[in-house]
């Protein structure tokens, strides 16, 4: 074989399902082997499309996602995928192509050094020097992508060596390490502070999902009957409709989350890692409560508050030893009067659509095989307020880095990983534009996914913060110049209805259950509306503004 078709075997041997690609001059070799490839190779129509693709394919499956582009370009547009699935700590293999090793350093044609561009972004890069590295090198991507805190992994494969002969065999990579259980000393002391608490609160992140700790996670909740709060990545760690479940925290958190967090006396965070969007100002935030942090990354315990007792190691064999009842009856009831105190009102005045209804609408027909990719923007918060997730896995979005355009090939990924499952799109005017062009990957493929794109032609978020915080001097954030979507999808070879007003959200949702193949469900807003509450920023998750309705 030459380097590219040990390349193909190599992922084979991975049980690789798919590669999201596009290929050019660098890593033709490799698309000459994926020929007589086992496997199933997407074209997606930008590289950051394959990227995002195998993020959601592995967040949906948790699996390895695999990705790979040519030199120059095509390697760079696949940074904003990886950056991505390293705030999120997504396990993705990326591989690009590379100019010979002879002109590496000549600044030859689509020359590019990504090791050094991606070096803060991945886990960990490899660059061969030699075909016969490749033997232990590609094992080994794939096990760092998954062993302990996941993340992406890249490989930059010179053109020379994907044509050079090699003669080795494939190897196994190696076994992963065990992660270890807690110290008992660690835990004896949680259960100290645990006994001793009054006002318990369980901060759940999405290291519970990436752990695979949802079900010992559960248990530890139902045991203790601690109320809980859910990051942005954590919601689905306990399901939406979940008496405890007081809904997401932070900036655009649930008031009855947020007001709970600064009474605590004590936080059990759960494989997150205090994040600024959850947390507000720092120094103010959970002012009264001693912490306990489980996590797997040593990095993160500490990194931001000093917690009480740091319990690093696997999440299900610490949470299991703190599954023990606690009484904490009248701070329980608090909890959830706040929450029945501070429940949505959905009957918003006027005739226009209203979209945290109808995310509602929408979340009363989801099921355990309904899979929500949702982009960045106002409607990212509305999803993660108002659709109620079964499970971590039907929540894709992008968190940490805030990637619009996230939404659609993330949910071509997660269909292909999950074709069994109903994968939706929600979607902003200002995203869909940033990935549009995979509406040709959906036709392509015949890939069943429903996009609901609300617009109100602006980029709401950025409209928003203008408003509040910048005197109403609008700049450059109105989309009135928007192409008819319906139209534009219609051109890719994707059915879609576009909907105005009120009486018409229970029509386009039946519309879109009842497509065969891709549709695109175009819901116009009042370009006013806002997200509610909001934390301003520089101020404690305690001063929450609250706006009216459109």
């Amino acid at each position: 074989m030459n380097g590219a078709q040990f390349v193909v075997k190599a992922l084979e041997r991975e049980n690789v399902e798919f590669v999201f690609g596009y290929p050019g001059g660098a890593i033709m070799p490799v698309y000459d082997a994926l020929v007589e490839a086992k496997f199933k190779h997407v074209l997606v129509r930008h590289e950051q499309g394959a990227a995002l693709a195998a993020d959601g394919y592995a967040r949906a499956t948790g699996k390895v996602g695999v990705c790979m582009a040519t030199s120059g370009p095509g390697a760079t547009n696949l940074v904003t995928g990886i950056a991505n699935a390293f705030m999120d700590s997504v396990p993705i293999v990326a591989i690009t192509g590379q100019v010979p090793t002879f002109y590496m350093g000549t600044d030859a044609f689509q020359e590019t050094d990504m090791l050094g561009v991606t070096m803060p972004i991945v886990k960990h890069s490899f660059l061969p020097k030699t075909a016969e590295e490749l033997v232990w090198m590609i094992p080994e991507a794939f096990r760092l992508a998954q062993s302990g805190r996941p993340g992406p992994v890249l490989i930059d494969l010179p053109k020379d060596l994907q044509m050079a002969q090699i003669d080795a065999p494939l190897v196994e990579a190696r076994e992963q390490p065990s992660v270890p259980a807690p110290d008992a000393s660690a835990l004896q002391a949680a259960l100290e502070l645990l006994e001793e608490s009054e006002r318990p609160l369980i901060y759940a992140g999405g290291g519970i999902g990436m752990a695979e700790a949802v079900e010992p996670f559960r248990r530890f909740v139902e045991t203790t009957r601690i109320p809980v709060v859910t990051t942005l990545k954590g919601i689905g760690a306990l399901p939406g409709d979940h008496e405890l479940n007081l809904g997401m925290l932070g900036m655009h958190g649930l008031k009855a989350a947020n007001m709970s967090v600064q009474e605590a006396d004590l936080l059990i965070v759960v494989g997150a890692r205090l994040d600024d969007r959850a947390t507000g100002k720092l120094d103010s935030f959970a002012p009264h409560a001693k912490l306990i942090h489980l996590d797997i990354d040593p990095a993160e315990l500490g990194k931001l508050r000093r917690p009480a007792v740091s319990l690093r190691g696997d999440l299900a064999a610490g949470l299991a030893s703190l599954t023990v009842p606690v009484a904490i009856r009248s701070w329980r009831k608090t909890c959830l009067d706040r929450k029945a105190a501070h429940a949505w009102d959905y009957n918003a005045p006027g005739e226009g659509i209203y979209a945290p209804r109808m995310l509602r609408r929408l979340s009363d027909t989801c099921s355990d095989k309904t899979i929500v990719s949702c982009d960045v923007g106002q409607h990212q918060m509305w999803v993660a307020q108002h659709i109620e997730f079964l499970n971590p896995y039907q929540h894709l979005t992008s968190g940490g880095l805030g990637t619009m355009g996230y939404g659609l090939p993330g949910a071509i990924g997660a269909w292909l990983g999950r074709p069994d499952h109903e994968v939706i799109v929600v979607s902003g005017d200002g995203s869909i534009m940033m990935n549009i062009q995979e509406l040709a990957t959906l036709n392509r493929y015949g890939i069943p996914v429903k996009i609901i794109l609300f617009d109100n032609s602006h980029l709401g978020l950025v409209r928003q913060w203008q408003e509040l915080f910048f005197e109403e001097r609008f700049s450059e954030v109105e989309l009135a110049d928007n192409p008819e979507f319906v139209q534009v999808a219609a051109s890719f070879g994707v059915r879609g209805m576009k909907i105005e007003h009120r009486d018409q959200e229970q029509e386009g949702l039946e519309a879109l259950y009842n497509a065969k193949g891709p549709f695109l469900l175009h819901v116009v807003i009042d370009p006013n509306t806002n997200v509610w509450p909001l934390v301003p920023p520089g101020k404690s998750n305690a001063e929450m503004m609250e706006g009216a309705k459109s």
